[in-house]
Order: C-alpha cells, then structure tokens, then sequence
C-alpha cells in the first residue's frame, strides 16, 4: 500500500509538471520608440490596459490586442504604476523629479504631482488588504513614503536603512517587506507604527530585486542574481528552499491561482517554479525571452505574463567617468512579450 500511495504521488508530480511546462510566446506588442530604456509593467483588470514605463512617458497599450491606446506623459526616468480600484485613480513613479504623478485611468490624463520624501522613488506598491495605503520606495534614501489614495497627501515616511532598495509586498496582516539589494537582505517593517522590525539576511542568496509573496502560506519570494529564488517564511524570516533560475533575475510574480512562480531573467530566460508545498518548489520549464526582459507582469485575469525586450547594440568603451557603461538602446526596438499556455 505504501508503494502504491508513492506511485500515486509520483503520477500526480508529473501531471501536474506536464501542465505547468507548455508555456511559450503567443504574442508581440511592438512599441518602438528612441534609446530610452524601460523599467516596471503593470496590468490594470478594470479597464484592461498595460503600463510600460519608459524613461520619460509610461506606455499605455490594450493588454488583449497590444494596440497601444495612449502615454501617461511626461514623466522624469519613469519606474512604477499603481492603479486603485474603485478610486479611478492612478498613481505612477517618476524618479528625477522624486516625485509620484496621480493621472486618470480612464483619459490618462495628469491631474497632479505628489513630492516624496526620498530620492529616486522606484517601486511602488498598494496595500489593498489592510492600511489601503501606497508605498513608495526611494531605491536611493533608504526610505519608503506612505502616501493616502484618497487625499493624495503624504502621511508618513519608514526610515529603513542605506543601500538600493527594490521591490515592496505585504502580507495584509501589518508587515511590509523590501529588497535591500546591496545588503542581500530584506527588510520587514510595521505597516502601521512604520518602524523596521527585522532585517533578514538572503544568503545564499546574493542582491534581491523581484519580490512576491504568497500570503495564505506565508511565504516569500525573492530573486537573487546569483541564480537562486530564495523563499522566506514570513512570519519567522527563515529561508525554507532556494530553488534554482535564471541568472540575474530582476522581477517575480506569484499566481495563487495554479500556484506557479515566474521569473524574468537577464540571462534571456523565464523561469517557471510550481509550488508543490510551501517548502519545496519544482523548477519545470525555461523559456526563451528576449534582450533586456527582466521585468515581468501577470495579467491576474487571464494569467497571461508580460515581459519587455528589445535589442542593443555593442558596449562603449570604459572611461573615466563611465566606467561600466551600459550598451545602448536600439532604436524602434522595445515591444512586449506575451506568454502563456
């Protein structure tokens, strides 16, 4: 009996590995555009439209067609979007004006700018489970501004600590969590005292970009350039598995609904976990993306994922002043990959 109820789980391992390993590119969204270079993605249900920052505008495109329908403009090195159901209310990172732009979701039109109380606001993030309050992390003060939808005003700043701060998630029972990617850690604040409560070292794991969680197991997800996905126990801070991915990897989302991970990775590669309990996660597809895809979004409704690429040409040469320069941008390159099933 006991071999059989292994065989069992052995079959269910590989049915479920079976479905999980057919993702694949179904579609291109062309955008275009200069040498500029892209930043997050966000798929706003409601109104079915795709945001793609994009230096100094976020693109607007139907997240069904790819047709794009319009720009939030102008923006200053644009980083994140938020959309607040029911509020008809967006809210968007623009990081050299340290500055969050509200607009309209529907027109897209600006209606008005809110100053943070950091420098370089990057991530941006909405608490819809418990304080309905937006986050913003400023990737270069160490701090993160706590801004009210509905006013539109600052009420308050988390002082957290030195080094580029990443993404941002919450578990919806009072904790916020951030990627510290130069301490390699994460760090945990109260959402309502907005005091840091823990620091949480990701070792093995090195850096820490893409951050997700997965609240009804408590578990959380951060992508390391060292290749590792490393999971944290949210409640405890433990690392309770550290599957392997890509290289590099910038971005990570969570569907709650087939319990799969993606990964966007610099090494042109998504990488695609199952969650086959909380503390162990198979790895059961690679695909092949595309130059500079390392940001990633899930279309909740669908469960279609997004990625931006585009292509580049060679590196300059080091100087003095540009001593790692980054290869440029090139022109009419950018579209957005859709994967799916």
């Amino acid at each position: 009996m006991k071999r059989f109820l292994t065989f069992l789980l052995c079959l269910a391992a590989l049915s479920i590995a079976a479905d999980a390993a057919d993702y694949h590119v179904t579609g291109r969204y062309p955008i275009g555009g200069d040498t500029s270079r892209w930043d997050y993605l966000r798929v706003d249900p409601a109104t079915r439209y795709l945001y793609v920052a994009h230096s100094t505008k976020f693109e607007v495109l139907d997240a069904d067609t790819g047709k794009i329908v319009g720009q939030v403009a102008p923006a200053n090195r644009a980083h994140g979007v938020v959309i607040i159901a029911g509020l008809n209310r967006g809210f968007a990172t623009s990081g050299n004006d340290n500055a969050v732009i509200v607009f309209d979701p529907r027109t897209l039109k600006i209606l008005s700018t809110i100053k943070t109380t950091g420098t370089n606001p990057d991530a941006i993030q909405y608490d819809a489970t418990d304080t309905k309050k937006i986050y913003v992390v400023n990737g270069s003060s160490g701090n993160v501004t706590v801004i009210d939808p509905v006013t539109e005003q600052v009420t308050g700043t988390v002082a957290l600590t030195d080094g580029k701060l990443e993404q941002i998630c919450f578990d919806g029972r009072g904790r916020a969590f951030v990627n510290n990617e130069e301490k390699s850690a994460v760090l945990v604040f109260d959402t309502h005292t907005l005091k840091l409560i823990a620091t949480w070292p990701a070792a093995p794991g090195e850096g820490g970009t893409g951050l997700d969680i997965d609240p009804a197991h408590h578990r959380l997800f951060s992508t390391c350039g060292n290749g590792k996905l490393v999971v944290f126990d949210s409640d405890t801070g433990e690392v309770v598995a550290i599957p392997e991915i890509g290289e590099d990897a910038d971005g990570v989302v969570f569907d709650a609904t087939t319990r799969q991970i993606f990964t966007s990775n610099s090494d042109q590669t998504m990488t695609v976990l199952h969650q086959d309990s909380p503390d162990h996660y198979s790895v059961v597809q690679t695909v092949a993306t595309g130059e500079g895809a390392k940001q990633i979004a899930l279309d909740p409704k669908t469960g279609r994922i997004f990625l931006p690429t585009g292509r580049f040409g060679p590196k300059a040469e080091p100087t003095a002043k540009v001593p790692n320069p980054l290869p440029p941008v090139v022109p009419g390159s950018l579209e957005v990959l859709v994967i799916a099933r």
